[in-house]
């Protein structure tokens, strides 16, 4: 659990200095920020898709997590949770990010939460460290996003200081999920395809980020779960069905 409480702490150091840095940046260049943002998120997740190996095994993962993932509201439920964090905390100076309805602080927490927890790097970081105690790709992470939390503090405000609590959470629970299910996680075909929908979910976000689209990407996130489920059936199969 070392690596997540250092990926939260890097989170909580990088808003705090955003926020710090908040009142010096004018608005006309936090578009062009979260432009800038959205651009590297689709180049990771772009990168990251190509990593899997079976496009039937991501179709069907994605269909199958997006089905359960907005009837389970979970995309509803996340934004009412930012917007009872905005009815609890706002102030006269968080009304400055205010976008399409959405407050400074739901959208930054929201935006923020999705952003760092999903992706190759968050999933396969914790996958390893909770399987080898390798905190590798959690520390590179971890740089990054304090990089990041400082942009986005800056841009979204106080809501990204509490996606905090999200990776810690998120990214602890993977840990010890990784060490409960040690024998299935060895598996590196496996892990790169967990990868790959963790990767298409960041592609989602960076569309969103850019203004392209206005997808609901956390109805996406349980295709993660059902990687393995649809791999598994997968690797029964392939002696019957070509895939």
């Amino acid at each position: 659990m070392l690596s997540v409480f250092v990926n939260t702490v890097a989170v909580l150091l990088g808003s705090a200095i955003g926020l710090l840095l908040k009142k010096g940046i004018p608005k006309r260049f936090s578009g062009a920020i979260m432009t800038g943002i959205g651009l590297c998120m689709l180049t990771i997740g772009i990168s990251g898709a190509l990593q899997g190996e079976n496009l039937i095994i991501l179709v069907v993962s994605v269909v199958l997590g997006v089905i359960t993932g907005t009837a389970l509201k979970l995309d509803d439920r996340l934004t009412a949770l930012g917007d009872k964090l905005e009815k609890r905390f706002a102030h006269s100076g968080e009304d400055d990010g205010k976008v399409e309805g959405k407050s400074s602080i739901s959208q930054g927490f929201v935006t923020a939460s999705l952003l760092f927890c999903v992706g190759a790097m968050a999933i396969i970081g914790s996958i390893n460290s909770g399987l080898t105690g390798d905190h590798t790709i959690i520390y590179t992470k971890s740089f990054v996003d304090l990089i990041s939390a400082c942009i986005l503090a800056a841009s979204l405000g106080i809501g990204v200081l509490f996606s905090a609590a999200s990776i810690f959470l998120y990214q602890g629970l993977l840990v010890l999920l990784a060490q409960l299910l040690r024998p299935l996680l060895t598996n590196s075909s496996l892990i790169a395809e967990i990868g790959c929908a963790g990767s298409v979910i960041n592609i989602a976000l960076g569309l969103n980020l850019i203004g392209i689209a206005r997808i609901k990407v956390a109805d996406f996130l349980p295709a993660i779960v059902f990687v393995p489920i649809v791999y598994t059936i997968a690797q029964l199969l392939s002696g019957v069905i070509p895939l």
